[in-house]
């Protein structure tokens, strides 16, 4: 899926200030984009705006296919979060189960594919744990393992290696954005290694895009 957005602007109600102003961008079909830049520049509501967790009011973004019919984001991103979200009683394999049934998977898919991504975000052996006595990190990963499970076109990411060390974020990130061009990975984040791993940068400041001489697209 490409994303698109067009003229973007936010402000939240009851607030005065402007969070976004004019955002336009262009994200090509299966690359992965990393949105950077200062706190309070606008990043999570960009992102949220994105994903439908926010009404958007001024502007438009889309998500295009390939033969150029548009889709909601809320039918075809899936998310990490960064506050995580688990069910606590349950295993690590069936948090990401949650991902891929939400894609109708059946239940030995769904099983195999919580499998194969836990395998690939670095938590073989720990399948069966239950959520509740896994550390922060690996809360993480079995997160980023249920958005992969899902199968969407489009993954939304705030911070997804924030509490990963530098090893296990590049594990993370092979295996989000590492098989270019199956899904469009968009990223927010305060990491430098994270932003150059990506296809695209896009820089936020006052709620605007910066071009590559520190000015206002």
């Amino acid at each position: 899926m490409r994303l698109a957005a067009r003229d973007v602007s936010f402000t939240y109600p009851r607030g005065d200030h402007q969070v976004l102003s004019g955002v336009t961008f262009d994200i090509p079909d299966g690359a992965s984009a990393a949105i950077i830049g200062p706190s309070g520049s606008g990043k999570t509501t960009l992102l949220s705006l994105m994903g439908h967790l926010l009404p958007l009011k001024s502007g438009a973004i889309q998500a295009v296919d390939t033969d150029g019919a548009d889709h909601s984001l809320a039918d075809t991103a899936s998310w990490v979060l960064q506050t995580v979200s688990l069910l606590p009683d349950r295993t690590a394999a069936d948090n990401v189960m949650v991902g891929a049934y939400s894609d109708g998977a059946s239940r030995a898919d769904a099983r195999a594919r919580a499998r194969d991504y836990l395998a690939q975000v670095g938590l073989v052996g720990r399948e069966d744990e239950p959520a509740r006595i896994l550390s922060g990190g690996e809360a993480q990963r079995v997160a980023i393992a249920r958005a992969l499970a899902s199968h969407r076109p489009i993954i939304l990411a705030d911070e997804p290696t924030g509490q990963l060390d530098a090893t296990t974020s590049a594990t993370v990130l092979e295996a989000m954005i590492g098989a270019h061009g199956e899904r469009t990975v968009v990223i927010v984040t305060h990491d430098p290694a994270v932003a150059q791993r990506c296809d695209v940068v896009l820089e936020l400041r006052d709620g605007s895009i910066m071009d590559h001489a520190g000015a206002p697209a």
